[in-house]
């Protein structure tokens, strides 16, 4: 990327040998993250000045490192969308995504929508080849769980979601699908909510166990409707799990106004939207909201356990584009005209 919105260029490049504790990974694929089009197409600023090559949902195979990283050459990996540094007072609390020298592929370092990319070696997560292909996926395929998995897995453990819940999902494309799953393998009843009805198609059964439109009804029918159906099935009317992952203003709005006594309010999508509301409804419901920036190394085997367990579905929801079709598929994504999440391969 040379400029908000100019077509991205193709560039030769050296990752250049990495340093103590550093890798060079050979990349197998790039998932194609709503972030990625706030940089190019909304003016959100990067960290590192352009021109810089963008994509933070990477997997490969580890082509070379520095000293103290030797045992990882060879291995197929996942490089965490964030990368803590792992020694700071943040990072020894176990709030490494608020560290403040963490390192974001495609924001801070050069990013990997490229063929090979060179990061810290802490935090990557291996990846068993064998049991992918039992699960019928490609090293490519899971590049996805650096960020659309593993950032709802994140908030659904934070939120401390518990079986027998009932949890909202609000917008269930790319994350919000994922969050849908994720939410159900940990015990929850699921109901999403988008204004897309093929999004609420491909996510029914697949982790949803009701859908609702919310184009088609008022905020209060929604909340009168998710509530009928909470009584109809024995779910509880209080301490409702909303995860807000469509990152637009209008699901923000959405998801706020269906807290209930108790409610946790995860905010999971990014939108440079600005939104009205009555902050006296956290304290009227005795409700929480949660911020939720990516995910922690930590996390991601456990996320990737669910993948390899076939709890959580990635091949129906994800297709793989040559890397040299980059800038038509932003364009096609942007226009919401691809419905999977896109990977783009080397």
């Amino acid at each position: 990327m040379t400029a908000q919105g100019q077509p991205l260029e193709r560039e030769t490049f050296d990752p250049g040998q990495p340093d103590a504790g550093e890798v060079v990974v050979k990349i197998a694929g790039c998932g194609v993250c709503h972030t990625d089009l706030g940089f190019f197409y909304d003016g959100v600023r990067t960290n590192q000045p352009l021109p810089l090559a963008l994509g933070h949902e990477i997997s490969g195979h580890v082509t070379a490192a520095g000293p103290g990283a030797e045992n990882w050459i060879g291995r197929a990996v996942i490089i965490p969308a964030v990368i803590p540094c792992g020694t700071c007072d943040l990072c020894r609390k176990g709030k490494g995504t608020i560290c403040r020298s963490q390192v974001m592929p495609g924001n801070d370092i050069q990013g990997g929508f490229a063929t090979h990319i060179r990061v810290p070696a802490h935090g990557l997560c291996p990846v068993d080849e064998g049991r992918l292909a039992q699960v019928g996926l490609q090293l490519a395929d899971v590049s996805v769980v650096a960020d659309a998995v593993t950032t709802p897995y994140q908030a659904v453990t934070q939120a401390e979601v518990w079986p027998g819940s009932l949890a909202v999902v609000i917008g269930v494309g790319g994350v919000g699908g994922y969050a849908a799953q994720i939410a159900k393998a940990f015990g929850a009843t699921v109901v999403a909510v988008d204004v897309d009805a093929a999004k609420l198609e491909a996510i029914q059964g697949k982790g949803a166990d009701a859908t609702f439109n919310a184009g088609e009804m008022s905020g209060r029918d929604l909340k009168k409707a998710i509530g009928a159906f909470a009584k109809e099935n024995g779910l509880p009317l209080t301490e409702w799990f909303i995860f807000e992952c469509s990152g637009t203003g209008p699901g923000q709005e959405t998801a706020y106004g269906l807290l209930v006594h108790g409610a946790t309010l995860s905010v999971v999508g990014f939108t440079m939207a600005k939104v009205e509301l009555r902050l006296s409804n956290l304290m009227a419901f005795h409700a929480r909201a949660l911020g939720n920036w990516g995910c922690t190394p930590e996390h991601y085997p456990g996320a990737l356990e669910l993948v390899l367990d076939g709890k959580v579905d990635v091949g129906s929801f994800v297709e793989q584009r040559p890397l040299d079709d980059i800038n038509a598929v932003f364009q096609a994504v942007h226009d919401h005209q691809i419905q999977r999440r896109v990977v783009l391969v080397p």
